[in-house]
């Protein structure tokens, strides 16, 4: 079992950044591939980033690349997502989520139905 909580969220405005936090407790966290997705009200869950166990090779959704950054510290159970300027279609609840993927790939990580352990979630509003 691996416990996953969130922070970081909050109110900005258009073009300011935010950095979240995923903290991990429980099973080794080095083990786990890890991802963020977020969901708007009224739409589905949607990929965001992702960051593999081994390499520590990293995804991203089209709508957030060059803007978002994760990376993670298997020292401290933390993976961090940096998101740069912020638009209001950015707005959403974010989620962080591992998977046991044994051989994670472009096709198959960014797939909620691939993760074992989910966050509640941080709010993040982004105003025009």
């Amino acid at each position: 079992q691996v416990e996953l909580v969130e922070s970081g969220g909050g109110l900005v405005q258009a073009g300011d950044s935010l950095r979240l936090f995923c903290a991990a407790s429980g099973r080794p966290f080095s083990g786990y591939s890890m991802g963020w997705f977020r969901q708007a009200p009224g739409k589905e869950r949607e990929f965001v980033a992702a960051i593999t166990r081994s390499f520590g090779s990293t995804y991203y959704a089209d709508s957030v690349k060059g803007r978002f950054t994760i990376s993670r510290d298997n020292a401290k159970n933390t993976v961090y997502l940096q998101m740069n300027s912020l638009k209001p279609e950015d707005t959403a609840v974010y989620y962080c989520a591992a998977t046991r993927l044994i051989t994670p790939t472009r096709q198959n990580i960014p797939l909620p139905d691939n993760y074992d352990y989910w966050g509640q979630g941080t709010q993040v509003t982004v105003s025009s």
